[in-house]
Formats: C-alpha cells, sequence, structure tokens
C-alpha cells in the first residue's frame, strides 16, 4: 500500500568551487591585470571559493613567502609558477611583475597572512601596476583586523584606527600608548610574543594615572587551534600572561578602547542622559542633550555607554 507521506524531491549536488568558477567567469578579468588576493591568517579553510577560482585563473603568483603560498596552492591542487615579492626585494619583483603584465599574463599576489598591504608588502606592486596602466583587482577575505574588532564587544561608534604594530622600544612604545589613550577611537594594534610582556607593563603603567582604565581586549591565534581572547584592564591580561608560560607563544591582536571618565559629563547632563536612555536609544538620547546644553555629543555618548545600566547599554 502506497505511503500517505509526500516524498521530497533530490536535492541536487553542487561543487561549492564549481559554483564559484561559474560566478568568477561572470567578471571580466583583463590581461596584464594584477589580482591582490587575501590569504587565510591561519585556518587554511577561510580561503574564498573566489580567491581559489580567481588563483586557478591568473598565470603567475607573487607571493611574500613563496613555500607559504605553495602550501596554501597545494591543499587545494592548484599549480602555478611562483615570483618571490617579499618586502626585500619588492621593488625588484614589481620589475618583473610589469613585465609578465606587459605580455597580458594575470598576476596574483598574495601575502604570508590575511590582506595583502595591510601591515604586509604588496604596496609597491599596486603602485607600480597602476602606474604603468594594468587593472589592479582586490579579493577580499580574511583579516585579524576585522575578525578581532567583530569579536571584542567594544563600543565602535567613534570609529577605530588600526595601528600596525607596537613600537619595538620603550620609549617609541610608551609615546605609542599615551598617544591611543588620548583618542576617543579604538585602536587595534598588533603585538609579538616577545614583546607583549613589556608592552602591557608600559600600558598599565600609563593606564594607573588615568581616572578610568581602559577596556582591552586581547585576541590570540585567531582562526587558529587554540584561540583566545582575554578582556580586561593592563593588570588583568599581566596577570593572565604570567599564570602560564604558554600564554606567551602565539601572535597577538590588541583592542583598545579608552574610558571616558565621569568629570567630562556635568551632573545635569548625566542627570539628563539617564533619564532620557530609559525612553530612547543611547545615541538620541545623547543627541538630544547635546542640543540642549550646547555640548559635545559624542563625549555624552561616551559617557552613557560607560554607566552599568540596562538603559544606557543600548546602542541605537
Amino acid at each position: 500500500m502506497p505511503s500517505s507521506a509526500s516524498t521530497a524531491p533530490p536535492v541536487p549536488t553542487c561543487d561549492p568551487l564549481a559554483a564559484a568558477r561559474s560566478f568568477c567567469l561572470g567578471q571580466h578579468l583583463p590581461p596584464g591585470c594584477l589580482l591582490v588576493v587575501a590569504t587565510p591568517i591561519g585556518n587554511l579553510a577561510d580561503i574564498t571559493l573566489r580567491a581559489l577560482a580567481m588563483l586557478e585563473r591568473c598565470d603567475v603568483v607573487a607571493a611574500e613567502d613563496t613555500r607559504m603560498a605553495q602550501r596554501l596552492l597545494q591543499a587545494y591542487g592548484i599549480s602555478k609558477p611562483l615570483l618571490r615579492a617579499d618586502r626585500h626585494r619588492e621593488q625588484a619583483a614589481a620589475d618583473e611583475m610589469l613585465d609578465l603584465l606587459a605580455t597580458g599574463r594575470r598576476v596574483a599576489f598574495v601575502s604570508d597572512a590575511g590582506t595583502p598591504g595591510v601591515n604586509d608588502p604588496g604596496a609597491v606592486l599596486v603602485r607600480s601596476a597602476r602606474a604603468a596602466g594594468h587593472p589592479v583587482f582586490a579579493l577580499p577575505g580574511a583579516s585579524s583586523v576585522t575578525a578581532s574588532l567583530s569579536t571584542c564587544g567594544l563600543e565602535l561608534e567613534f570609529g577605530y584606527t588600526f595601528a600596525g604594530y607596537v613600537p619595538a622600544t620603550q620609549q617609541q612604545r610608551i609615546a605609542f600608548w599615551r598617544e591611543q589613550l588620548s583618542s576617543p577611537r579604538a585602536v587595534v594594534c598588533f603585538e609579538t610574543p616577545h614583546r607583549i610582556d613589556a608592552s602591557l607593563q608600559d600600558l598599565q603603567h600609563l593606564a594607573s594615572a588615568l581616572a578610568a582604565a581602559p577596556r582591552i581586549v586581547l585576541a590570540k591565534e585567531l582562526t587558529k587551534q587554540f584561540e583566545t581572547y582575554i578582556a580586561g584592564t593592563p593588570s588583568v591580561l599581566l596577570d593572565w600572561l604570567h599564570a602560564d608560560p604558554k600564554h606567551a607563544q602565539g601572535e597577538f591582536v590588541l583592542v583598545l578602547q579608552p574610558a571616558t571618565t565621569p568629570e567630562e559629563v556635568n551632573a545635569q547632563a548625566q542627570r539628563w542622559l539617564l533619564r532620557l536612555a530609559r525612553e530612547l536609544p543611547a545615541s538620541r538620547a545623547a543627541a538630544v542633550v547635546a542640543e540642549m546644553l550646547d555640548a559635545d555629543r559624542k563625549t555624552l555618548y561616551r559617557w552613557l555607554l560607560a554607566q552599568d545600566t540596562d538603559t544606557a547599554d543600548r546602542r541605537r
């Protein structure tokens, strides 16, 4: 006896890379172009399907580290001639690249990890290609900057600054941290395993003189097996770092947001902000009070977000 239950039609299987190839064929890829390709920052699975499809279509892969590039290409069954283009010979690589582009070859550039040109080589290649009249296309992908910002939980209403690596010497480091602590914007920066302790100690020393400690999120080994996030003051981060020698291993991303002190907002403004925040989003409450009292909206908004109340915690 036939079953009364309906049978769903089979779902056709789909090869994701084949689908990506099909989508990419719709994009004109002129001869003599440069592709700037973002690559994984740790986990090889973070390569985009479009990047794989376009790497297949290019003729040569220029790479900051040819061994790293070869590892990535081999993982996905792609074989291409490689051109070494690290920071020490980027100009020489650019000259070789221009010869290739002039003959109509399509060149892809990959750095060791993440997006080329962002704290990595790539700018010289891009400038050279554009100056010679060759098209340059971006293939976006993994980035430790945006990855750390998306998971930090800090307020980014006023934007952020990407500062690259924290300076190596103590004098430069202290000047660097002092500048970041005086800015209303969050800052994203990188730190190395052998300097993370000294860097956090310098930051702790400067923060101890402030009325309120900055908020910091330390991200370690993003996308890798031992991906870790630690949030807190410089003192909290140092305690965590010293608790286990293994904590100092790996690459670090720091996201820092200076704290707004209550003294920046007078009592009248505070009362109005807390009252309006019961009914309005924090950004709107700050805008109303700023207009009423001729005050700085951003300062009022930061103060309201810093309050430990349900109403003040609303973002918009």
